[in-house]
């Protein structure tokens, strides 16, 4: 089909773009590309735990999602496609379920809206070094996570999600997503006892806990 011309304001509509895209106008859902693919290869990688299945789950995300935006009837987008994406992630984790775990990859760059950010101008190098062995170490004891915990701590405390924003996306009612997302908790805040040494002070558990 042949792509429709947008107005420059329409490019920022986001209601608009869905609607020209419902109609088979690449041009317009490869601009809903552009606006989700942080925020969908940050989730997709937190699930997967590293770089090439999070990319193939990504891909996988916007192919399905184009091929179901009829289905789409209102609402949060937002919400909607990283429903897709963690659909498409367990289907990944099916897929790669007998091959031996591997060693995890870099966290995804600061180029990403939705990533580790960039360390202060401040930091020594020793202090940029913790800092990254802090943040691998978070990412295994996510990935340590059964599927339904880790997906509902990755969509709350990575990207923000209200507890309505997750039962929407996993389709889990609200009692189960804040009972997944308080063992999910608890699991993660055990497992980093291991590295103690790179947590705030805040966050260590002293002997007597």
């Amino acid at each position: 089909m042949q792509s429709v011309y947008l107005p420059e304001d329409q490019l920022h509509d986001e209601a608009a773009l869905i609607e020209v895209a419902r109609r088979g106008d690449l041009s317009a859902f490869n601009a809903l590309v552009l606006r989700y693919q942080n925020i969908v290869y940050t989730v997709a990688y937190r699930i997967m735990g590293d770089q090439q299945s999070a990319s193939d789950a990504t891909q996988e995300a916007f192919i399905s999602a184009f091929r179901r935006l009829s289905t789409f009837r209102g609402g949060s987008f937002r919400s909607w496609l990283l429903r897709i994406t963690a659909n498409a992630c367990y289907d990944e984790l099916r897929r790669l379920k007998r091959r031996p775990a591997t060693s995890l990859e870099e966290l995804p760059s600061a180029e990403s809206d939705d990533g580790p950010s960039l360390p202060d101008d401040t930091d020594t190098p020793e202090e940029v070094i913790e800092q990254s062995e802090l943040r691998n170490a978070i990412q295994q004891c996510i990935q340590a996570l059964g599927e339904d915990q880790r997906t509902v701590m990755v969509l709350s405390d990575v990207d923000g999600l209200s507890y309505q924003e997750i039962a929407d996306v996993t389709g889990a009612n609200l009692g189960t997503i804040k009972s997944r997302l308080s063992r999910a908790r608890a699991a993660v805040r055990d497992c980093l006892q291991a590295v103690q040494e790179l947590l705030p002070s805040a966050y260590r558990l002293m002997d007597n806990e």
